[in-house]
């Protein structure tokens, strides 16, 4: 673990002048924060003064699909335990096929049903495109701030973050994973805030199946960095309850608003494809294993088209 070597009375003062530097240096993420921040607060105000009639109901759902992520990234990891190391070109694999999927569960879970709930607001497909379009652009702000401001390493790309070179990397990929799984349980509690059966299991089906290509890539990640076995299991399984939290934060951001359900699906979506854009296939790309990543995505869209397509 990284020993802070600077003496007590001066660590305090050097970490606020880091977060000032920092701060500075990234101004526009740190506006584009703020402008999100602003936007979920106003969702919440939306949302109290419209609350849910069935509240009870819709919370619960919301609930047991975010523990459904928990769960899948829990059994996802399992294999950390029996074996140590995977080949490059598998990890890549499996990793794009989870890019597959949450592209897939931004597309036809989150986005379709926000433009049909904005058209049936508005009465016009362009303003309901526009709902969905704000949606994602929040979404965007959110995910480039978060990935800014916190500190946390990526599965190959290192470390990055104000104060990341004063954390033990394993915590640094705690936050990494923490960055991934906020939003997919977000999409999940969006996807419920209206009790509707056929917009929330695909997207929750989507999500715990992208979770566990994933969970089994974070924790071979974190047994690399030389975490034990049990280690690499518990911390996964542990960032996965950020899933069933996100739930109830996207749950809590509608309510009754007729006005925050499109814009939430699309905040969801944008946040989804955020981090498949900004991360995952980047990694999947960094030992030339381009087309079979490639194939393994359009593998995992394909498996959402055809799941969707079942269960609507």
């Amino acid at each position: 673990m990284r020993q802070n070597t600077l003496p007590p009375s001066s660590s305090h003062a050097s970490w606020l002048e880091l977060l000032r530097k920092h701060a500075k240096k990234h101004r526009q993420h740190l506006i584009g924060l703020f402008i999100a921040l602003s936007v979920l607060i106003l969702l919440w105000v939306l949302a109290w003064i419209n609350p849910l009639e069935n509240r009870k109901e819709v919370t619960g759902l919301a609930l047991l699909g975010g523990l459904a992520g928990f769960i899948s990234t829990t059994l996802g990891a399992i294999p950390a335990l029996l074996i140590k190391k995977l080949q490059q070109r598998t990890e890549d694999v499996m990793l794009g096929a989870a890019a597959g999927m949450m592209l897939a569960a931004a597309s036809f879970s989150l986005i379709l049903p926000g433009l049909d709930a904005g058209a049936d607001l508005t009465g016009h497909m362009i303003w309901s495109a526009m709902l969905v379009v704000v949606g994602m652009t929040i979404g965007v702000l959110l995910m480039l701030g978060l990935d800014a401001l916190t500190p946390h390493e990526h599965f190959k790309l290192g470390p990055c973050g104000p104060g990341h070179e004063r954390c033990a990397r394993v915590w640094l990929f705690v936050f990494a994973i923490a960055l991934h799984n906020l939003p997919e349980g977000m999409a999940v509690g969006f996807g419920f805030s209206r009790g509707d059966l056929m917009v929330g299991i695909p997207l929750t089906l989507a999500i715990s199946l992208q979770n566990l290509p994933e969970g089994l890539a974070v924790a071979m990640a974190l047994r690399t960095i030389g975490s034990s076995r049990w280690t690499a299991l518990w911390i996964t399984a542990a960032s996965g309850l950020l899933e069933p939290i996100g739930a109830l934060i996207g749950v809590s951001l509608v309510g009754g608003s007729a006005f925050a359900y499109p814009v939430g699906l699309g905040l969801a979506a944008g946040a989804m494809i955020f981090v498949v854009s900004h991360e995952v296939i980047p990694e999947t790309h960094r030992h030339n294993h381009q087309t079979p990543a490639t194939l393994g995505l359009m593998g995992g869209f394909a498996l959402m088209l055809v799941l969707d397509s079942i269960l609507i």
